[in-house]
């Protein structure tokens, strides 16, 4: 019996809310459907976690952060079984699994609040033991870009949430992409990713 060998690429993307993030990950998806490489993408765990219910942006606790993580992983699994016969399979994380660590630490922060170092580690260790991604976009903040009035989010926490999801990355020296709101930042990341998904798919 013959099996087909496939490629799973994992693409996420994390970083302060209204930064972009969704809408590179459509982008990449409209894309990468447009050359027929098959794609599942993830996302919505905000919402989600809302009709748990969990606290969430500057409230979140260890339990909420430590759910995100879990459906998060849950979820890019689930999405890369759909297309398991697919030669090359894509799977776009929209919020990658250390985005809630970032989230998390902000909380903390914005609340002169504190948790055992065992806490930390063991979120840390439970977002480490995740496969890591072969590309990773990580937005910035433009604070001159305003805010749609519909959303109504504590301003300093997101400029915490945009500090620590850079701080994280480079104390753990995690290979990501920084993005920015420039539109030829947005191209770029888009352009890296199609050419990762289509050399792999010519592998």
């Amino acid at each position: 019996m013959t099996t087909t060998s496939t490629k799973l690429i994992r693409i996420g993307v994390m970083g302060t809310h209204s930064t972009g993030k969704s809408l590179l990950m459509r982008r990449i998806e409209m894309e990468l459907r447009g050359l027929d490489i098959p794609v599942q993408r993830t996302g919505q765990l905000g919402r989600r976690a809302a009709l748990v219910p969990l606290p969430k942006m500057q409230h979140h606790t260890v339990e909420s952060t430590r759910w995100v993580l879990a459906t998060g992983m849950a979820d890019e699994i689930a999405a890369a079984a759909r297309e398991d016969d697919a030669p090359v399979r894509v799977v776009l994380a929209d919020r990658a699994c250390w985005d809630a660590l970032a989230y998390f630490r902000a909380a903390l922060e914005w609340r002169g609040a504190s948790v055992p170092r065992t806490d930390h580690e063991t979120l840390h260790q439970l977002a480490a033991a995740h496969a890591p991604y072969d590309l990773l976009f990580a937005t910035v903040l433009d604070p001159g870009i305003p805010v749609q009035p519909k959303h109504d989010y504590d301003a300093r926490y997101r400029v915490l949430v945009d500090h620590h999801t850079h701080m994280l990355l480079r104390e753990d020296s995690i290979p990501h992409l920084r993005v920015t709101a420039a539109d030829d930042s947005q191209t770029a990341a888009i352009e890296r990713a199609l050419q990762l998904c289509g050399t792999e798919a010519l592998v």
